[in-house]
């Protein structure tokens, strides 16, 4: 028979390895990003388009919101053409938690939100790095400490495609874009943007930094973009940001990606 000691010594063990125990230091002033996806039925669809344009000016009235992006989608887990009229988000970045609950439990958006969307999913993300710049800024700085590499991970990817460069980046995409779907370790995925077609974005979700690092530096689909990216000059702006999901609220695609994962 075990000890009490050596219960307690187990039990402090399983606590230190368990998702569930993951922490991201935050350095004085780390923004919290929040991502919200609704995804409406067909219905509801002409509203969810319309209110791309109808929510921006209250929006940005909102006390405490740093910097945020109406997002469309596109149809799959990466880049791709065609639109998904189905599916709109809303990125926020936050001067602290208290702004984001308020905005999340009081707001006039979420409220709109939460009477036509079928479904809404809305996680709460720790930025751990951030290189690049959208729209003439890095809204996700200062970084937090990043977690181990076990832990779950969100990557951000997010470019303004000069004109003369369209045709080569939407031809290189596809190859990358379905092997991004057969990833191990991928937890779920969204193409994503302002205007998808010359300012793209992608989100992913990843259940550590190691599948997803072994995506990213060992995928030879996703190395030959990276290649031509530089190569050819693709990008007038691009910005590249990594994140700890710190929570996980509702569903997409009719699960919650992150169940027992935090």
């Amino acid at each position: 028979m075990q000890s009490k000691t050596e219960l307690a010594r187990r039990r402090e063990t399983l606590n230190q390895t368990s998702p569930k125990s993951y922490e991201c230091q935050a350095s004085p002033g780390t923004p919290l990003v929040t991502l919200t996806l609704c995804g409406y039925r067909a219905g509801e669809r002409l509203w969810a388009f319309n209110r791309m344009g109808s929510a921006r000016r209250e929006i940005s009235r909102v006390t405490g919101l740093r910097f945020w992006k109406l997002l469309g989608a596109g149809r799959g887990g990466g880049f791709g053409l065609r639109p998904d009229f189905s599916r709109y988000g809303l990125l926020a970045v936050w001067e602290d938690a208290e702004a984001a609950d308020r905005f999340f439990a009081d707001s006039s958006v979420m409220a709109s939100y939460r009477r036509h969307a079928e479904e809404i999913w809305s996680l709460r993300l720790l930025p751990v790095y951030a290189l690049g710049t959208w729209s003439g800024v890095n809204p996700f700085l200062p970084v937090a400490a990043p977690p181990p590499p076990v832990a779950p991970v969100a990557v951000l990817t997010r470019a303004s495609i000069r004109w003369g460069r369209l045709v080569s980046f939407w031809r290189a995409t596809p190859a990358t874009s379905r092997a991004l779907d057969a990833a191990p370790g991928l937890l779920a995925s969204i193409g994503t943007g302002e205007m998808p077609f010359i300012r793209p974005a992608t989100f992913s979700l990843w259940r550590s930094e190691t599948e997803m690092r072994a995506f990213a530096y060992g995928a030879p689909a996703h190395q030959e973009v990276i290649r031509r990216r530089r190569a050819e000059n693709w990008y007038g702006e691009e910005l590249f940001a990594r994140f700890t999901p710190i929570r996980s609220e509702g569903k997409w695609r009719g699960r919650d990606p992150l169940a027992n994962l935090l």
